[in-house]
């Protein structure tokens, strides 16, 4: 994968990149649908600690793998939102369906 991530215990964590628009999030969807088969978890965590842009392709991004882990009955958590990622969680209505830390 060229992104970061690690998978311990049930449990996978996506390092987002630092720019996630419509050229990142294909990529970035194909990788992680990937990770998604290869490892089955019970819980996915998107981190966002390096991230400082996100379009809406990037939102779509996330919520196509939080309907896909839930559908195996997992959950999704982000963490280390920033000021404008929590801003765009906000308004998009992703922090209704996503716990964020």
């Amino acid at each position: 994968m060229e992104h970061k991530y690690e998978k311990e215990y049930g449990c996978l964590i996506l390092r987002m990149p630092a720019e996630l628009d419509h050229h990142q999030s294909e990529f970035f969807k194909e990788e992680a649908d990937q990770l998604l088969l290869k490892y089955p978890v019970r819980s996915l965590i998107f981190d966002f600690m390096d991230t400082c842009f996100m379009d809406s392709s990037g939102i779509g991004v996330i919520i196509g793998r939080c309907k896909n882990v839930r559908f195996s009955g997992g959950y999704v958590k982000a963490v280390h939102l920033n000021e404008q990622i929590n801003r765009i969680f906000q308004l998009s209505g992703l922090k209704k369906i996503i716990e964020v830390e």
